[in-house]
C-alpha cells in the first residue's frame, strides 16, 4: 500500500488537508498528523478494524490503551463526567497544550462512553479503569478532531522502539506504506513530547516530563480563589482573609503554607488601588485571628478573572460587571452569600464592620464546602 502524503506549508491554508484526513478517518483509515509536540497516528476508536490496524502499526498489545485526542475540555468531560476539581483545573489551564492526563474512569463514566460510542470504543480507551486524554495546541489537529465527530485515539507516529518523530519527513520515512494518509506540516513547534500526568482525586504524579516541567504543572494545578468588591479596602480583603483561614483549617496547615499546598487566595476591587485596608476592617478581622493590616488594594483585571477557578462577588452588581468583563467565566462567578448582596460597611461603625464580616464568613463557609481541592 502506498501512503498518500499531503504537504501543508507552515502557516498556510490547511482546509484541503483536513477535509481529506476527516474523510479517511471516518471510513476507518489510519492518518498521521502533526501536533505542537510530535506527530501522531490516529484512528476512530469505535471501529475495531481501524484499531487493529493502529495496533499493528505500533506493534501494541490489545490491553495497552491509546490516548484519546479531543478538541476541547467540553469533549473531554464526556469521558470523565465526574472529573475532580484538580482535573478540571489542569484541563482548563493546560489545554490546548502539551499535557496528557491519565484519569480514573468511574462506572458512571464507563457507562457514559458505552452509551455515546459503543462497547468497542469503551474497551479501546479505558484500560485498568483509566483513560488518557490529550487536547493538542495545533489548529489543524483541533479542526480534524472536531470534525470527525467520533472518538479518535492516537499514539506517536513511530515504530515501536524508535523515537517519536518531530517532522513530516521523518514520518514519511518511517510509516510510508503502513498508513493511509500523512499530513506533512514540517517540524512541530516544540519538537518534544507532551508531559504526562496521572491524576487521582486531589493528587497527581508525573509519568513523563515533557514540554511542561514540574513547576509549570504545579502552577496549572493550583486552586485560585478570587474575592471581589468595589474598592478592595474592606469587604473583599476581609473575605480573602476568612477564605485563607478556612482553607488552612480544611487542609490542616498554616495560612502561610497554603501556596505550597496548591491554594492561592487574592482579592480585588472594581476600582481598587492606593491606600490601605479600612481601619475597622483590620480591627474586626484581628479579633477573628486574621491579619489583613498589610493588604494593598488593587483593581480587578481580566487576567485575574481568567486565571481564577472561583470568583466570589459581594453583590449582584459586582457579579454582572465581572461576567461582562469576561463572559466565558460566568460559570465560575458566584455571590459570596447565595441570592443575597453583602452591603458595603464603609463609613459605618465598628459594629457594622463586625456584622459584615460575620455575614461574609457564614457565606464563605457554605461556598467553600462546594469546592473540590
Amino acid at each position: 500500500m502506498k501512503s498518500e502524503v499531503i504537504k501543508v506549508e507552515s502557516g498556510g491554508a490547511h482546509r484541503h488537508a483536513v477535509d481529506r484526513a476527516v474523510e479517511v478517518i471516518r471510513r476507518g483509515g489510519v492518518v498521521a498528523f502533526p501536533t505542537e509536540t510530535v506527530y501522531g497516528v490516529g484512528v476512530r476508536a469505535d471501529q475495531p478494524d481501524a484499531l487493529a490496524r493502529l495496533r499493528e502499526v505500533k506493534n501494541r498489545p490489545v490491553r495497552q490503551a491509546f490516548t484519546v485526542h479531543v478538541d476541547s475540555l467540553k469533549t473531554a468531560l464526556r469521558y470523565v463526567p465526574d472529573a475532580s476539581g484538580l482535573t478540571t483545573r489542569l484541563m482548563r489551564r493546560g489545554w490546548p497544550g502539551p499535557l496528557t492526563l491519565l484519569l480514573p474512569v468511574s462506572a458512571t463514566g464507563l457507562d457514559h462512553i458505552r452509551t455515546a460510542w459503543g462497547a468497542d470504543a469503551a474497551e479501546a480507551v479505558c484500560v485498568n479503569e483509566t483513560v488518557g486524554l490529550r487536547c493538542p495546541d495545533d489548529a489543524m489537529a483541533i479542526e480534524l478532531l472536531r470534525r470527525v465527530d467520533a472518538p479518535v485515539v492516537a499514539a506517536s507516529a513511530n515504530l515501536a522502539g524508535e523515537p517519536a518523530p518531530y517532522s513530516g519527513e521523518a514520518v514519511v520515512a518511517r510509516l510510508s506504506g503502513s498508513v493511509d494518509l500523512i499530513l506533512d506540516a514540517g517540524t512541530t513547534r516544540y519538537a518534544r513530547s507532551s508531559t504526562i500526568v496521572r491524576v487521582a482525586g486531589s493528587t497527581y504524579d508525573f509519568v513523563r516530563e515533557g514540554v511542561y516541567d514540574k513547576g509549570i504543572v504545579k502552577r496549572l494545578a493550583t486552586l485560585r480563589l478570587l474575592l471581589v468588591c468595589t474598592g478592595n479596602t474592606c469587604r473583599s480583603p476581609m473575605a480573602a482573609g476568612v477564605t485563607m483561614r478556612l482553607m488552612a483549617e480544611r487542609l490542616k496547615c498554616e495560612v502561610s503554607e497554603l501556596p505550597d499546598r496548591g491554594v492561592v487566595v487574592t482579592s480585588a476591587g472594581m476600582s481598587g488601588g492606593g491606600g490601605g485596608p479600612a481601619e475597622y476592617a483590620v480591627t474586626v478581622m484581628a479579633k477573628r485571628g486574621v491579619d489583613i493590616s498589610s493588604h494593598s488594594p488593587q483593581t480587578l483585571t481580566e487576567a485575574m478573572v481568567r486565571d481564577a477557578d472561583h470568583v466570589f462577588a459581594m453583590t449582584g452588581w459586582h457579579r454582572d460587571r465581572i461576567v461582562s468583563m469576561v463572559p466565558d467565566a460566568a460559570d465560575r462567578v458566584a455571590l459570596v452569600v447565595d441570592n443575597c448582596d453583602v452591603d458595603d460597611p464603609i463609613g459605618g461603625s465598628e459594629q457594622a464592620y463586625d456584622e459584615c464580616a460575620r455575614i461574609i464568613e457564614d457565606g464563605l463557609r457554605a461556598r467553600l464546602r462546594e469546592i473540590s481541592v
